[in-house]
């Protein structure tokens, strides 16, 4: 930081360049004004508040649009699996799994009840399968419709059991294997139905939390309006307006004639006090004056 002490006036006005006179070097030059320390303190301040205000309403802003839309499209979704689920598990209900017996199974309009002829005949199906990634109805399979389809990315063959809700199963090479695995997809919809109640569950915890939170102020408004008003007062108390202060290019003689014009209607600038307490300094005689270091 420059410290210029009051007395040391007698630097020649042309030593200070009038040309490349800035806005900064102005404050510098003044820095002993305890004035322009505060407004300086001020203006970091009254930024990073106005910076954490604006966080809070976009966070604001956020939570009001998930309670208009996001929350209540999710639970609405969630809701609507649950419900598929609890239709699929009647019809797994009303087509139990006997203990040693085949079931029965329909694989291209033909009837099983051999659990390992029903197994050759899905595998058969899959050597003949053509469709590319989309799915291909095969049969029906304890109440369910059967669709083959093809994942590229595992390259695996599966069968979706498809009810209100989708039930895959990964086919391997074991014809009797197979029909387990599609047993087994079915055993586990209680699961996954129970993983969805929990992601429900979820949702209106986060519903309820951002109820709380939506609508609340921004704890630093009164901090902020107060300090925002301080600095108001220090604008106006030191007469920084924008005309007061030098631009590229614009002559310093032309602003310190606004300032004192101002200074004619009782509103002295800091400019012009710098500049006369100058002029009163190069006036005087040297060996009248007395000389301190100027410290850069």
């Amino acid at each position: 930081m420059i410290c210029v002490t009051e007395t040391a006036m007698d630097i020649p006005v042309t030593a200070l360049d009038e040309q490349a006179l800035s806005y900064a070097e102005i404050k510098a030059l003044c820095a002993g004004n305890p004035l322009i320390r505060e407004k300086m303190n001020l203006d970091v301040d009254v930024a990073r508040l106005k910076v954490l205000k604006a966080d809070h309403q976009s966070k604001q802003y956020r939570l009001e649009d998930k309670l208009l839309k996001y929350f209540p499209s999710e639970i609405e979704r969630n809701k609507g699996y649950i419900a598929g689920f609890q239709r699929d598990l009647k019809t797994v209900e009303a087509h139990p799994l006997p203990k040693e017996d085949f079931v029965g199974m329909e694989v291209k309009g033909r009837k099983f009840t051999d659990k390992e002829a029903a197994g050759e005949a899905i595998l058969a199906v899959c050597k003949d399968y053509k469709g590319r990634d989309a799915a291909v109805p095969i049969g029906s399979y304890r109440g369910f419709a059967m669709e083959l389809t093809y994942d590229s990315f595992r390259k695996d063959f599966e069968i979706i059991l498809k009810g209100s809700m989708s039930h895959r199963a990964t086919l391997g090479t074991d014809a009797r294997g197979n029909i387990t695995r599609l047993d087994n997809c079915l055993a586990a919809m209680p699961d996954r139905m129970q993983k969805v109640q929990d992601t429900l569950d979820n949702l209106y915890q986060q519903q309820a939390a951002a109820k709380e939170e939506s609508g609340k102020p921004f704890p630093q408004e009164e901090e902020l309006r107060e300090k925002s008003a301080r600095l108001a007062e220090l604008d106006a108390a030191l007469n920084m307006d924008e005309r007061d202060v030098p631009v590229a290019g614009e002559d310093l003689s032309d602003v310190a004639e606004v300032a004192e014009t101002k200074a004619a209607y009782g509103k002295p600038s800091v400019l012009a006090q710098l500049k006369e307490k100058m002029e009163q300094a190069a006036g005087e005689p040297h060996h009248n004056r007395p000389r301190e270091a100027v410290a850069l």
